[in-house]
């Protein structure tokens, strides 16, 4: 597998396979083509159908800027390396072609050909929690020392840039108002929702906290803030928000922060290489669903988990959004997405909470789950997979917005 700086980057929302991927690869053969008079990029299947509605075409063209680029939509093409597909074209004197590249975002803000998708970088030797959980266990070890002992030693660097990142994407989007962008109007509410959760009693308070704390980050990234793949754009509230509670909370040092960062990331990374994390290959199960399991075993170990107990808590985030589908209503990471992430970090502590309770054992394991999750997205129909054509997206066609 991959370092799990993989799962962690950072960048613009709103969505991490529509747009930060996209505005990487711009960015890529912008650099690789400096002769280039303009550029013509068509955009297939998933990110041609929700493109304009995730800003894909305003990220390339800022990237390619002061070059003009021509756009192709071709929603109904679905390429069969991934959905997310599309076609850079460099041209010179009279349209000529000069160089064309065929690129795929992959999910996370990763990209990715056909050629390099066989030169993953591997760090860990091993690629599932079945395989590290007993590795750990003979050692007395914990998951975020497995991490510590194959990453380079500046991934403690690299992962506190990230979680100043998590932290100030919650202190932006409590103190901004408005109404996000895009033709659906709708407010932010994370603020009055931070507001209106100092008023109820601390059995429910800090509950409502984190429900404002993911909102904050989620409306800070359906505005194109500056965000953590987590591992996606799209499900990148949900363990800022737990993050952020246990450290104001529970007074949880950074140190104890990180180390559940590590944690959080490899677990993320091994549903990435056994399933995935793109709501156009699986649903939205593969980016909340994921966000929910990273969560849930950060809070295990914060808590004071056992191998067995943080992977049964992540198991539990993972089964318990199967089949969640990824129907963005007008093609904008909003409704149902905040909402989503919201509830995800709630159900992470209820797993971290029942994982605690009992002693870790259990009978379906982790990665069955994410076996599970990976052949129920590929069973999914493609309309409930990031095309906004089905689900809840398809009253963003109709009168009752």
């Amino acid at each position: 597998m991959e370092s799990v700086r993989e799962i962690y980057r950072i960048g613009h929302g709103p969505s991490s396979s529509h747009t930060m991927g996209p505005r990487f690869a711009a960015e890529r053969f912008n650099n690789e083509n400096p002769s280039a008079i303009s550029f013509r990029v068509s955009l297939y299947g998933s990110l041609a159908a929700t493109g304009k509605g995730h800003l894909t075409d305003v990220a390339i063209a800022e990237s390619l800027l002061p070059k003009s680029v021509e756009f192709i939509w071709l929603p109904e093409i679905v390429l069969p390396f991934h959905p997310n597909g599309m076609k850079f074209e460099a041209l010179g004197a009279e349209g000529k072609v000069l160089k064309d590249w065929l690129v795929y975002s992959v999910g996370g803000g990763k990209i990715m050909d056909e050629e390099t998708a066989a030169d993953e970088v591997k760090i860990f030797e091993h690629s599932t929690i079945g395989e590290i959980m007993p590795w750990v266990e003979r050692r007395g070890q914990m998951y975020w020392e497995y991490v510590n002992e194959r990453e380079n030693s500046d991934i403690w660097d690299y992962l506190n840039e990230v979680w100043k990142t998590m932290q100030n994407a919650i202190h932006e989007g409590l103190e901004t108002d408005g109404v996000l962008p895009g033709e659906l109007g709708l407010r932010r509410k994370a603020a009055s929702y931070w507001i209106k959760a100092k008023g109820y009693k601390q059995s429910l308070q800090s509950r409502c906290l984190v429900m404002a704390y993911a909102m904050a980050v989620s409306e800070q990234n359906a505005s194109g803030g500056t965000v953590v793949t987590a591992p996606t754009c799209g499900s990148s509230g949900v363990l800022p928000a737990i993050l952020y509670h246990f450290k104001l909370n529970h007074s949880m040092s950074d140190r104890h922060i990180l180390q559940a960062l590590a944690t959080a990331g490899l677990f993320g990374n091994v549903i990435k290489k056994n399933a995935s994390i793109s709501g156009a290959e699986v649903g939205c199960q593969g980016e909340v669903g994921s966000a929910c399991a990273m969560a849930s075993a950060a809070a295990c170990q914060i808590f004071g988990g056992s191998p067995q107990q943080i992977e049964y808590a992540a198991e539990m985030g993972l089964e318990h959004h199967l089949g969640l589908t990824c129907d963005p209503v007008c093609g904008l990471v909003q409704i149902p997405c905040i909402e989503r992430n919201s509830f995800a970090a709630l159900r992470a502590l209820d797993a971290n909470l029942k994982s605690m309770l009992s002693d870790g054992k259990h009978i379906i394991s982790f990665d069955k789950v994410v076996e599970t999750m990976r052949n129920t997205g590929h069973d999914l129909p493609s309309l409930y997979k990031e095309t906004a054509e089905g689900g809840l997206a398809k009253y963003g066609r109709t009168e009752e917005l």
